[in-house]
């Protein structure tokens, strides 16, 4: 008998999310899972129907879930499975957690070949915001940045 990869386990786990979840109207066909330490400590999919929030999609919601569980905003040494190549947004969002490695099932373009099409989000994000199709418009600099200056000068902010 073969030994199955342990990552095969959390992939599934992902896989099973999405299917289940979506079967029952919560959102698109998305699950993941966060791993830390050989265990799942967040799960997450997509919820984007189910809460009306354009933000809930897997990565997101697992994301949140672990960092509740673990009680902390990073989470290094922690690796993610999703069933799709992320989205920006959730890119930064596994990028913004500090993990450590990503693992994911069907590409952006499997994913654009049944609707869910990043390739203008992706564009737009390398885009000055003078150049972006979003109007973008720069409003009291000065006194936005005289909280940056504080942020700056505090003795006890914590770095993330």
């Amino acid at each position: 008998m073969t030994v199955d990869d342990p990552r095969h386990a959390f992939m599934r786990r992902a896989i099973e999310l999405s299917r289940v979840k979506m079967r029952e109207g919560e959102g698109g066909p998305f699950g993941a899972v966060v791993v830390h330490e050989g265990r799942i400590v967040g799960e997450g999919w997509n919820r984007v129907l189910a809460t009306r929030d354009p933000t809930a999609h897997a990565e997101i919601v697992a994301i949140r879930e672990a960092c509740q569980r673990l009680g902390r905003f990073s989470l290094e040494g922690a690796q993610i499975y999703a069933t799709g190549e992320p989205c920006p947004m959730c890119l930064g969002a596994i990028l913004w957690a500090r993990i450590e490695h990503l693992y994911y099932g069907n590409t952006r373009l499997e994913a654009a070949a049944i609707g869910f099409d990043d390739a203008a989000f992706y564009d737009e994000v390398g885009r000055p915001p003078d150049r972006r199709a979003l109007p973008s418009e720069r409003l009291l600099a000065d006194e936005a940045r005289v909280v940056f200056a504080e942020w700056a000068a505090k003795p006890d902010k914590v770095r993330y």
